[in-house]
């Protein structure tokens, strides 16, 4: 039996509660009366986490639920190392912040600063997420490091910020300026796209599956014709549950090569 969490009506009253390092590794070898008094923030006071969750269960076996509305619940599963958070409605910011192992799975929507930094892990979110996805914090020069990101619904601006490796993958569309100065990895984008896509980015591939997005004038158009990795990539995101993976494009695919003043070596693909 997984260590369950349900918010109490106290936790209905703050504007934010902040469960950074309430993550499967910490909790394991603890007890239910060690984890009601493991410190959490709520606007920006100290609180037990006795007083504002109920929590029953098992933690050792690695595995967290919260149950309920955690959409005002910021940088859940942050830094988590193993093991599993699930958590059935909405989050707030920053979920999955600095993770470097485990998967986190999201039932609703996430807000903005999915995943940023990620080093590792799974990450899947049923509903839409905000901006900054797998992106750099402010003041860092890569964002996301490793793992995958898998988003079914549509995300906000600046799409995987820096990535320097991994695999984000989006089923709906996304804002502007996705794969911002990306050092490498792979961006995918099962809707529209916005303006600006692979922004000073020096190398990766941002891959739209079914829009023809508009490079900037710093991009040079390459062939057209069938990558052999996309097969790869593709069946393996359809494993890992991201549905738009199963209706991809089978003809030839529109390369272009850029962001030429960060070097040329990226690429944006489409649809040709």
């Amino acid at each position: 039996m997984p260590l369950i969490l349900t918010p109490r009506s106290a936790a209905t009253a703050p504007l934010a509660i902040d469960l950074a390092g309430i993550v499967p590794q910490r909790v394991a070898p603890l007890s239910l009366a060690e984890i009601n008094r493991l410190p959490v923030r709520a606007d920006g006071r100290r609180w037990d986490l006795g007083e504002m969750f109920t929590a029953e269960g098992d933690p050792a076996d690695l595995v967290i639920e919260c149950r309920g509305d955690f959409s005002i619940v910021h940088r859940l599963a942050a830094g988590m190392t193993s093991g599993v958070m699930r958590i059935s409605g909405s989050v707030g910011r920053h979920a999955g912040e600095a993770m470097s192992g485990g998967r986190l799975e999201i039932a609703g929507d996430a807000g903005d600063w999915l995943a940023c930094e990620l080093a590792g892990g799974d990450v899947f979110v049923a509903g839409d997420a905000g901006d900054n996805v797998a992106a750099a914090l402010p003041g860092s020069v890569v964002g996301m490091r490793g793992g995958r990101v898998i988003v079914a619904g549509g995300v906000g601006h600046l799409l995987a910020s820096r990535l320097r490796r991994g695999v984000v993958a989006v089923g709906g569309g996304c804002g502007e300026a996705a794969g911002f100065e990306m050092r490498a990895g792979t961006v995918v984008v099962g809707g529209e796209v916005g303006s600006q896509p692979g922004l000073g980015m020096r190398r990766g591939s941002v891959i739209s599956l079914t829009d023809s997005p508009r490079p900037t004038a710093m991009f040079r158009p390459g062939a057209a014709w069938r990558p052999p990795f996309l097969h790869l990539l593709f069946r393996s995101l359809a494993v890992a549950g991201f549905a738009a993976a199963g209706a991809i494009h089978s003809g030839n695919w529109r390369q272009w090569h850029g962001d030429m003043l960060a070097g040329g070596r990226g690429e944006l693909l489409h649809p040709a």
